[in-house]
């Protein structure tokens, strides 16, 4: 019997892509299927190794959808050249788990599905902001045990954040939509670091501020910080939303750490890397008011020794763009990506992504990162 199972959608269709997991919605699967594509996807939800996606793919593949969790590198591109492969498209935003330059070599465009997670990972953010706060996955723990026995003056005594300052590590379109959910909606000032100014940001929140004083309230303050220390000792609550690479890899450790307010929150909803997990646990270890909110790890799907025992830690498994809306429109990026390049369409170029989610796509792939590099037509 076969490790993994495999369901065939549109099995007479003249072009074979392969998709290693289940993808929420049909609309994605419609969009291959009218691409005259046959659709072979993966039931398992164990994560496919290197060499059942060779098998996979085997000798006649056009296409394939993959996942973060899959290390996407010369071996598959070269497989998958090799079946007759015109393009991959990764299932998310980020693709730290692509060598895009071993793709790009092998003359394979490969696509990614942004704006779609923007507001539902910010939303997260600010989640496990509160959560952590508000020290909620304590204080339901503490009820479920059985161990409540009325309320009491000291009972889960947590930090109220209005009127403190919210520091962001990586003022792009999450960290800056997490910027006015808190500002906004909290009441919070913000700090950020980031190599450039988000002056977006920083008009929204003047504009914020014009509201605000014009209703006899005090204005709030934003401001971009030289470094990413200067941040830390400022904030009363950080959130990371930068990506992953050389420079930001550990940017959190023991060191940095140290820098922080003895009861500040920490955030990722980013890339688990950008910290020193076991640094973090010995951290929290050491000051049982600090409070961290963990979206992400740096060795997925394993945690540091001690960080699941840890009361003052908030986890969840990853789930930051888990809306139904979201995974769905995930889907649907990755599918026209395929679909659009097969069909010969040219790349689109404009930020908004949103025709494609609704109604009829346009005739273009939503998003190739490597479309410059390979000298795509983009879109008129």
């Amino acid at each position: 019997m076969e490790p993994f199972q495999w369901r065939t959608h549109h099995p007479e269709g003249r072009r074979r892509v392969v998709v290693t997991k289940e993808l929420p919605g049909q609309r994605w699967l419609e969009i291959l299927t009218a691409a005259d594509c046959r659709v072979d996807v993966c039931t398992a939800s164990d994560v496919l190794p290197v060499d059942a996606i060779k098998t996979a793919m085997g000798t006649n593949c056009q296409a394939a959808i993959g996942q973060l969790t899959e290390e996407w590198g010369e071996e598959l591109f070269q497989t998958l050249r090799e079946a007759g492969g015109r393009v991959y498209s990764n299932y998310a935003v980020g693709f730290n788990n692509v060598d895009v330059d071993a793709a790009t070599r092998l003359g394979l465009p490969v696509g990614n599905t942004p704006g779609v997670l923007t507001e539902t990972t910010a939303e997260m953010a600010v989640t496990l902001t509160f959560a952590a706060a508000r020290r909620t996955g304590e204080a339901e723990r503490y009820l479920r045990a059985g161990n409540y026995k009325g309320w009491l003056p000291s009972l889960f005594l947590g930090e109220l954040l209005m009127g403190k300052t919210v520091g962001i590590i990586g003022a792009g379109r999450i960290g800056a939509t997490y910027a006015r959910m808190m500002a906004q909606g909290h009441h919070m000032n913000v700090i950020y670091y980031d190599l450039y100014a988000n002056q977006q940001l920083e008009d929204d929140l003047a504009a914020y501020n014009d509201f605000r004083v014009s209703r006899g309230q005090a204005p709030l303050t934003c401001r971009r910080v030289d470094t990413v220390e200067d941040l830390l000792q400022e904030a009363d609550c950080v959130s990371i939303h930068t990506v992953l690479d050389d420079s930001t890899r550990h940017m959190i450790n023991a060191e940095r750490l140290g820098l922080m307010k003895k009861n500040a929150i920490l955030v990722n909803t980013s890339r688990g890397p950008v910290i020193k997990e076991d640094e973090l646990v010995a951290h929290c270890r050491a000051h049982p008011d600090f409070r961290a909110g963990l979206d992400v790890f740096e060795n997925e799907p394993e945690m540091a020794p001690g960080l699941s025992e840890l009361d003052n830690v908030v986890i969840v498994p990853h789930i930051a763009s888990a809306t139904s809306w979201t995974r769905q429109g995930m889907a649907i990026l990755a599918a026209s990506n395929v679909a659009g390049l097969l069909r010969g369409y040219p790349v689109w170029n404009r930020p908004d992504i949103m025709p494609f989610l609704e109604g009829e796509p346009p005739r273009a792939a939503p998003s190739i990162i490597n479309a410059e590099a390979l000298g795509l037509t983009l879109a008129a």
